[in-house]
């Protein structure tokens, strides 16, 4: 349940976020919104792998 649960919010986040690895962001230039954008996007996809 709870992988299939993470799995559905990875596709979501995939069509709603914005990709920084494809904009080639530097992470040491990227605003605190962004980070968090980034870490929430780790999250999601460590879980749904799990």
């Amino acid at each position: 349940m709870k992988k299939s649960f993470f799995k559905f919010l990875a596709k979501i986040n995939k069509a709603l976020l914005p990709s920084y690895s494809k904009r080639q962001l530097d992470l040491s230039k990227a605003s605190k919104l962004q980070m968090a954008i980034i870490g929430w996007r780790v999250y999601v996809t460590k879980n749904a792998l799990d």
